[in-house]
């Protein structure tokens, strides 16, 4: 029985463990819904529209974590794929336009796992 109790809190020790990580993992859909402002921009240049700036300065202040800013990372590099009309250089452009500092280009060739933080 002690045998079966030792195993029992080890399983759910390593579930714990798991589950850590991944309740504060960014999504997606909060990387697109953050940025959805951005669109005009990333198609046409001109100035970010002011919600734009705002949700990649909220995307920022949620990535505490290496994980979570290698999950925004490839949250950024699939949307920039999907976006009809981006022009890449509005996308490299686009932190440095809304005056935040992110370690990284916004392209479809970033390797996000590779990036160190």
């Amino acid at each position: 029985m002690a045998a079966v109790m030792k195993v029992a809190c080890m399983v759910v020790l390593c579930l714990a463990v798991v589950a850590a990580p991944m309740a504060e993992a960014i999504s997606c859909g909060q990387v697109s819904s953050s940025l959805s402002p951005c669109i005009p921009y990333l198609q046409n240049g001109g100035a970010p529209a002011p919600g734009c700036c705002q949700g990649i300065r909220s995307l920022l202040s949620a990535s505490s974590t290496t994980a979570n800013k290698q999950a925004i990372c490839n949250c950024l590099k699939g949307a920039a794929g999907q976006v009809d009309g981006l022009k890449p250089e509005n996308a490299e452009s686009l932190p440095s336009s809304c005056n935040v500092n992110i370690p990284y280009k916004i392209s479809t060739s970033t390797n996000c796992a590779s990036l160190k933080f």
